[in-house]
């Protein structure tokens, strides 16, 4: 272990060395990119943007599925178009975390919602692989420099804990690999992580301290596409430097860092964290930064800033309240404790839902500056695999932005979010609801679409572009009229921010306390109109209810 840390403590000062050679990629007079504030967009690959409508069905998966349960043409390049266009860039964006693109099982599963496949990326054949129906390699790496270029992060998806299911072609991984019962009670940490998520959803011995070797088919596999000599001398070389066994846990942990390494993604969601010992966790965020450490000196003029490397964890059921653990009943773990920088909050949307402004920003405040002090939380209000989201009929679309992009720690705009994206699809069953193509004719052609979406791209620029709103203090101004403060200082940076919410239209006065001195030239970011301070307060005439004051 101290071998690993001496090799990363040098990498890390080489690219610091570097990065003082080297001018870093940022935009001018932008502010700098903090995670714990960042404006995230997850979208399902699937399902966001065909930018190749030519190719062909790979892999001869050309069943019939239940509906919006097969491959829909979403992929890399559609990503790629829409960065290009700037779609992110006016949505203020600087996060997109996007659903698993390695290889899929390549046949599907009958779930009893009709025929499935691996569409979402969460069904696992070959981690080295990409799946052709998302993309190739090269598409990965003009991605991910496309979205630099922009000073959007790229976010992967990890999965540890389980394969892909059994098919008729996709054989079971070799019982050294993987456990096929029992199902998960969810009653105590071992009915959590020694156990199957559901039938036949193969469960990868994460635990298991006994070496295994390479299965039979992805030797095969890897032969017939002319990679095996390749693929096995770096292994070798990794679980050499390493040290590591060759359990289950570290192979795929080594996979998984090689994208790091080789394309400079900046972080990992991570995929059922709680069904793994958190220790597996701790590993995976070590070979991640040595590899982001790797990449930043083997790339010194791409690198964007000194941000280490970045990891989200999915536990399901975590809420803020919890503040650092999670209780599985018979014992509670602190994931932060264990390779993550942030947990999904699954609380957000409840909160949203029963509290008023002032209580739901204050919460978040409070708990962020105090006991979550230099972590942060991901909140949204609607997801690939919530069946209960805040908004689930698209009723308050609007005031969804207002919540969710205004709230402390990082946000989650789940694509269509900002669209009003139907999360109720007739014929469908499960989970597919919440999974439909995003729904880009909207946008050309109908006038409340555009409307909708101009509002998101409004309170989503202004959070990018302070990083006080997501990652700073909260502060109440006033309560009638109902107007707040945000700061955020680091170092030499300091950002300060009033909002104000639920005002009237027409000309507003807007009491800005101690935050900007009389005399300060404001711009509210929401209407565009200019005002100067005067005797602690502003006005703005605006037909708007809500107003974003920021200084010229």
């Amino acid at each position: 272990m101290k071998m690993i840390f001496a090799m990363t403590l040098v990498l890390a000062v080489s690219v610091a060395t570097a990065q003082k050679r080297n001018t870093v990629n940022q935009p001018k007079n932008s502010a700098p990119f903090v995670w714990e504030g960042a404006n995230l967009y997850f979208l399902m690959t699937d399902r966001f943007c065909d930018g190749n409508p030519a190719k062909d069905v790979y892999f001869n998966r050309n069943k019939k599925t239940g509906k919006l349960r097969g491959f829909e043409g979403g992929d890399l390049r559609g990503i790629i178009q829409k960065i290009d266009e700037g779609y992110f860039d006016k949505l203020g964006i600087n996060a997109i975390w996007f659903t698993p693109i390695v290889e899929q099982i390549h046949d599907g599963v009958d779930e009893g919602t009709g025929l499935s496949y691996g569409f979402h990326g969460y069904w696992t054949r070959d981690w080295t692989a990409l799946d052709p129906n998302f993309g190739t390699k090269k598409d990965l790496a003009e991605l991910v420099g496309k979205a630099h270029a922009h000073g959007i992060r790229i976010l992967l998806d990890a999965v540890i804990n389980h394969t892909g299911p059994v098919t008729d072609i996709d054989t079971v991984w070799p019982e050294g690999w993987v456990r096929t019962g029992p199902q998960c009670d969810y009653k105590t940490f071992a009915g959590t992580t020694e156990c199957t998520l559901v039938k036949n959803l193969p469960d990868v011995k994460t635990e298991s301290t006994e070496e295994v070797t390479i299965p039979d088919f992805l030797a095969e596999k890897w032969k017939d596409e002319g990679r095996y000599e390749s693929e096995m001398q770096s292994l070798d070389a990794f679980f050499k430097r390493t040290g590591y066994k060759r359990t289950p846990r570290n192979y795929i942990i080594k996979w998984l860092t090689d994208y790091v390494a080789e394309f400079g993604i900046d972080g990992y969601r991570a995929d059922t964290v709680k069904h793994t010992d958190e220790a597996v966790w701790t590993d995976f965020k070590i070979q991640c930064e040595y590899a982001f450490a790797l990449w930043k000196k083997n790339n010194p003029g791409k690198v964007l800033d000194d941000n280490k490397f970045y990891t989200i964890a999915e536990v399901y059921n975590y809420g803020i309240s919890g503040g650092k653990w999670f209780d599985f009943g018979d014992r509670k773990v602190n994931y932060f404790e264990h390779g993550f920088n942030n947990m999904i909050n699954f609380e957000f949307k409840w909160n949203a839902a029963q509290l008023d402004y002032e209580a739901l920003f204050s919460k978040y405040s409070e708990k962020l500056n105090g006991e979550l002090k230099g972590l942060s939380v991901l909140n949204y209000i609607s997801s690939h695999d919530d069946g209960a989201p805040f908004d689930a009929k698209r009723e308050k679309t609007y005031d969804s932005a207002v919540r969710l992009l205004l709230s402390l720690g990082i946000s989650q705009t789940y694509y269509g979010d900002e669209t009003g994206r139907s999360l109720v699809v007739e014929g469908t069953q499960g989970d597919a609801t919440l999974r439909s193509f995003m729904n880009w004719d909207d946008i050309k052609t109908n006038p409340d679409t555009q409307k909708l979406l101009a509002h998101w791209q409004k309170i989503g620029r202004f959070r990018k572009n302070h990083p006080a709103v997501g990652a700073g203090t909260h502060a109440k101004i006033s309560s009638a009229p109902y107007v707040f403060s945000r700061l955020y200082s680091n170092g030499q940076f300091h950002d300060a921010v009033v909002i104000g919410l639920s005002l009237k239209t027409g000309k507003k006065q807007i009491p800005v306390g101690k935050i900007f001195k009389d005399g300060t030239p404001v711009r509210d970011a929401y209407s565009g109109k200019k005002a100067t301070v005067s005797k602690g307060k502003v006005i703005i005439d605006s037909q708007s209810g809500i107003v974003l004051l920021e200084k010229i």
